[in-house]
Formats: structure tokens, C-alpha cells, sequence
């Protein structure tokens, strides 16, 4: 790249009417470098490849997967404060961070300091009519910027949410402030940038990014309303490689997935790449493969991948997709419905509702809530309006809190039989092993059907609940990873302990002692002992 312009007044003349030379040569920024003694050095901003590549592609509504730290919150910045500077009317820019501290780093060291950096006659044509510590405002046109963790109110011209999957994951209810009033404040002529790296498969975030992926897939023509979809994985940067002699050291796995990410990207990963990418992983993210393919993604699949490895029921849930047993709608039919209960103590509580139609375990509903007490679930149920054979609750269910008075205190099995007079409830066993559990559950899933719309949530919990990482050996454990799919999992195994043990049979009608004969029959038949 050529040395940097001497901004002399007869350059700027010359020049000042081209934005893109602007971009490339009026700004200055503080970066880090590429080692610890260039830290906080000030350097003259030119966009990088993958910056240049977005502003070529740029759209009026823009969703960007990232890999991280390929600068696009500064471009956005520079690019935003170059607008405000020279629009010739009053134009009003937003970029709303992630939190707090964020907004203030991002207004600081890189708005306020570009401007404060310019040529002084530069400023002088373009004074601040006022400033604060998260927005400046221009006399000279009435246009301004503002940095915050959320802008409302008005219209934006050019609005830039960063890192927005972030925002989704751990503060969803700005996410939803972000989407209800943030984003409508930006006319169909503006420019909204939407980017992040991925965090999780939920959120409006990865929602948007799947829709806009998919309208890219189409090839269809975007209208202004439409998300222009731009990913930019980590093998892209040119920053992103290390010496080919460097000790790192790679296993045969490593090589089997770059071997098989070469035949996807179609070019080939230099061993200088392929040693960044295992340094990093072990560095950064203690050998954790699902951390590296979320912060640094090789494709947009990958971004938001759950390892189907590390996942218990992925493939029973696509086989039993690929054979139609999960439907947009499953009939009800006229016979009771159970079900299966995963109960949380301060955190989440779940419930199937199962109907035995003939050799059918279909699922016709699921539900799930936090922080509720007991009447709540009883309430829900009620509300329905099914007809109910058994609900099946796990083994702590029966068991009376310690340091209560026996006399007086009550089981959770107790206390639902209280809120639901009439009903049966049974306890479900505890099994000795939790993948015994888990195996159980595998073996009757062939007979599963899923209402695709009521078990929507129930659904994405299952192909969620995943085995924990050990960072250490760099595989997975035998034990599940405790989050929020585990207590929808947690339900749904009570159904297969049940199923497997022969105790689900057309309308719900036997008890759980011929289930357990009919199980030690078959034992014996088969030469195990009871």
C-alpha cells in the first residue's frame, strides 16, 4: 500500500469531493499493531481487504457474520463520521454497542478521535456546535453522531448495531428494544449495518441472518427493505496466519477438517494458516472447537453450528425428519394425553404432552417457563382443555426438602395432586446412569411423531442438548452439559425410561406394575436376570 498523502490544502482541493479517497487517506486511528510494542500507535486509516470488499457490497440493510477482529466497527465509525462531515444536509448517525463501557470506547477512540485528529482547517470549516461524551453535533450542516448502548427516537440516516449477537444472547431485552425501535428508525433510503459474531442459534440475530442467507441463496434482486447478507471467515484475513516453521504442534484431526474445509471453500490452507487456526483454538479458547468455530468461522454454517458429535439426539431427530415424523401439525385423537416433566428449582421447569395412538408416541405440545411456582404449570394445563391420562414427574419429585418438618411439609407429587384433584401422577425411577437414560430414550425414538409447531421450542432444545467439552483432553465427556436444553431433555428422557421399560401403551391404560412385569418378561426371555 502507498505511503500516506501530505494533507497540504492544495491536496485536500484537490480532493476533498471523493469519498473514497477521503476514506483512504483523511482519517487516522489508534490500533493495536501487529505486536505488544505497537500498542496505542496512531497510523493513517486504510481500509483492509475485507473493509474495502463491505464497502463495495453495501446495501441500505446489511447483515454481517464475522469472523472477529477484522475492524469493521471502525470502518463503520470513520464511515459514519465522514457522512455527518460532509453531507450537504442535516444527517444523523447512530452506532449502538453492546454495553456501556463499549459506547464509550467506541466514541472516544475512534469518533471523537478522528475528528479531533483532521487537518485544523478542516475543523475550522466544520465546527462542533456541541459535544458530549457519547454524541457530537456539527454547526456547519446540523448533522451528528451519536454513540450509545440504544438510540430512539427520530430518524436515523445511517444506524450501526455492533455485535449484535452478543446484545441477543445476554441482554435480550435491549435486542428486542434494538429490533421494535431502533431499526424502524431508519428510512428505506438509509443505511442500516447489522454485524457481529455468531452467539448461539437463537435471537433475532441469527434469525435475520438466516433469512438473509437464504434470500442470498435465491439470487434474487434485494429491495430496499431486504438484508444484503456478507460473511467474511477467518481464512479470508491475510493477518490470520502464522510461519510455516512455527512450533504447533497438529494432529490428524486438525488435518481431516482443514482437508475437509478445503473441498467446501475450494482453495487450499496453507500450513501457515492452519497452524494459526490450532494456536488460536488452544490459546484463546483452551482447545474448545465450538468456541473457535463462533468467534472465528470457516463458513456461515459453521458460525452458529452445534456439534452434531457432541449432541445426543441429533441423529434420531434426522432421521426422523427425513422419515416425516415431524409435521407442521400431528392430529389429535380422542384419547388421553400424558405427560412428561422436567421440574427446575429456581430455574427452568418443562413439559411434553404425549398421546400412545397404536405403536405412535406422538407429541402434540410442549412448554417451558422460568421462575414460575407450581399453579402456574397446573393453570397451563387446565387452560388446554385435553383430557389427561398420567404425568409422569422425575424421581426428586417424591422427595420432602431437607430441614422441613415432615408433619407439615409437602412433595412437589403432593402438591400437584393438591392444584389437580382427580389426576394421576407417577414417579419415574431414577436411573443409576444418565446415558443409560439417554439410551433408553434413543431406543424408542423411531416410534416418535413431533408436532412441528407447538414442540418448535421442545424440538431445538432436544437437538441442542449436547455433552460437556473437556478442554483439557480436547473432546467431549460422557456427562450432558447442564444450560436450558437439558431440563427440556431432562423431560423428554422420563418418556423414553417409560417407553423402553414397556410401560406406555394405547390410551395411556396400564400401570406402571404390568410395565414392569411385561419388562421382566422380557428379560427372562432373553436370559438376563431382573
Amino acid at each position: 500500500m502507498s505511503a500516506p498523502v501530505a494533507l497540504t490544502a492544495e491536496v485536500l482541493a484537490a480532493n476533498l469531493d471523493d469519498p473514497v479517497w477521503r476514506l483512504s487517506n483523511l482519517y487516522k486511528i489508534i490500533t493495536k499493531g501487529d505486536g505488544d510494542d505497537d500498542e496505542g500507535l496512531v497510523v493513517p486509516f486504510r481500509p483492509n481487504r475485507a473493509q474495502r470488499r463491505l464497502l463495495a457490497r453495501l446495501w441500505h440493510r446489511n447483515i454481517i457474520l464475522k469472523a472477529r477482529q477484522l475492524g469493521f466497527t471502525t470502518l463503520i465509525a470513520i464511515l459514519w463520521l465522514d457522512t455527518a462531515l460532509f453531507s450537504k444536509e442535516p444527517i444523523r448517525c447512530g452506532i449502538i454497542a453492546q454495553d456501556k463501557d463499549t459506547a464509550e470506547e467506541i466514541f472516544r477512540d475512534k469518533v471523537r478521535f478522528a475528528y479531533d485528529q483532521l487537518p485544523e482547517a478542516l475543523r475550522e470549516r466544520m465546527p462542533l456546535k456541541s459535544a458530549t461524551t457519547k454524541q457530537l453535533v456539527w454547526a456547519h450542516n446540523g448533522s451528528s453522531i451519536k454513540v450509545a448502548t440504544s438510540v430512539r427516537g427520530g430518524t436515523f440516516h445511517r444506524l450501526h448495531v455492533s455485535e449484535f449477537g452478543k446484545i441477543c444472547a445476554k441482554t435480550p431485552d435491549k435486542a428486542k428494544e434494538v429490533v421494535t425501535g431502533s431499526i424502524p428508525a431508519v428510512p428505506k433510503s438509509g443505511v442500516l449495518v447489522i454485524e457481529s459474531t455468531a452467539e448461539g442459534q437463537e435471537g433475532p440475530f441469527f434469525t435475520m441472518t438466516e433469512r438473509a442467507q437464504a434470500v442470498q441463496e435465491q439470487g434474487r434482486a434485494l429491495t430496499q427493505k431486504d438484508y444484503a447478507f456478507h460473511f467474511f471467515a477467518w481464512w479470508e484475513a491475510p493477518e490470520y496466519v502464522l510461519p510455516e516453521d512455527a512450533e504447533v504442534v497438529l494432529t490428524e484431526a486438525h488435518h481431516d477438517y482443514f482437508n475437509r474445509l478445503e473441498g467446501e471453500i475450494g482453495r487450499p490452507l496453507s500450513m501457515g494458516r492452519r497452524k494459526w487456526y490450532v494456536a488460536t483454538m488452544e490459546a484463546d479458547f483452551g482447545g474448545d472447537a465450538p468456541l473457535m468455530w463462533q468467534e472465528y468461522p470457516s463458513t456461515p454454517k459453521e458460525a452458529f453450528q452445534v456439534s452434531t458429535e457432541g449432541c445426543y439426539y441429533s441423529t434420531q431427530l434426522s432421521i426422523a425428519r427425513k422419515q416425516g415424523r415431524v409435521l407442521t401439525t400431528v392430529p389429535r385423537e380422542a384419547v388421553p394425553v400424558n405427560t412428561f416433566w422436567d421440574i427446575g428449582r429456581g430455574d427452568m421447569t418443562t413439559i411434553w404432552l404425549h398421546q400412545r395412538v397404536g405403536l405412535q408416541n406422538r407429541f402434540i405440545g410442549y412448554y417451558e417457563a422460568s421462575g414460575e411456582d407450581l399453579d402456574h404449570f397446573a393453570a397451563w394445563l387446565q387452560k388446554q382443555g385435553y383430557t389427561y391420562g398420567k404425568h409422569y414427574l422425575p424421581h426428586d419429585a417424591n422427595a420432602r426438602r431437607i430441614g422441613m418438618n415432615p408433619d407439615t411439609s409437602r412433595t412437589i407429587k403432593e402438591m400437584l395432586e393438591t392444584l389437580m384433584p382427580g389426576q394421576y401422577f407417577e414417579i419415574v425411577p431414577v436411573v443409576s446412569n444418565i446415558t443409560a437414560g439417554i439410551q433408553a430414550t434413543r431406543n424408542v425414538f423411531a416410534s416418535c411423531y413431533f408436532d412441528e409447531t407447538a414442540c418448535a421450542q421442545g424440538l431445538k432444545r432436544l437437538g441442542g442438548y449436547r455433552k460437556e467439552w473437556d478442554k483439557t483432553r480436547g473432546c467431549w465427556r460422557a456427562t450432558p452439559l447442564h444450560d436450558d436444553n437439558s431440563h427440556a431433555s431432562d423431560a423428554f428422557r422420563q418418556f423414553g425410561q417409560e417407553a423402553d421399560g414397556g410401560n406406555l401403551f394405547p390410551n395411556g391404560g396400564s400401570s406402571a406394575m404390568t410395565g414392569r412385569t411385561q419388562r421382566t418378561g422380557r428379560r427372562r426371555a432373553s436370559g438376563m436376570t431382573a
